[in-house]
């Protein structure tokens, strides 16, 4: 197992051990973050994920959303509100969350731990920014 993997394991674990149920996005991200993550970019409805950790890039391949040929939902920025609130009200399992941002026309989304911000893509190009709170580990 690489340096990367063995750390973002740790990180993941750690983050997960101490997350609160409300608002426990901007704690995973800082416990990652203070373990050299800077990026996480994710393919849904694949669920593929792509780390960019300061030990190299790590992806990590999830339970897929659907399977076959499907067709991409419109772009739905209220939607997609919805699912964010949801999520941070600590309302919705991870991969509730995951369904419903598809089902709002996500189809990507990236983390950047060091600026502090979600960027969500629709597939017509669409996309919607929003930033998460610095938090104390």
């Amino acid at each position: 197992m690489s340096k990367a993997i063995e750390n973002l394991k740790s990180a993941q674990q750690q983050a997960m051990a101490g997350r609160p149920k409300v608002g426990g996005f901007p704690y995973l991200a800082e416990t990652l973050r203070r373990e050299g993550v800077t990026r996480n970019l994710w393919s849904l409805p694949a669920c593929q994920s792509l780390y960019l950790t300061e030990e190299g890039p790590v992806m990590m391949q999830g339970t897929p959303l659907v399977v076959g040929m499907v067709d991409v939902p419109r772009f739905d920025h209220d939607a997609l509100i919805v699912a964010l609130r949801t999520d941070q009200a600590g309302e919705s399992t991870f991969p509730e969350f995951l369904m419903a941002a598809w089902k709002a026309g996500v189809v990507s989304y990236d983390v950047d731990f060091v600026a502090r911000n979600v960027t969500y893509y629709g597939a017509g190009g669409e996309s919607y920014v929003e930033s998460y709170p610095a938090t104390t580990v």
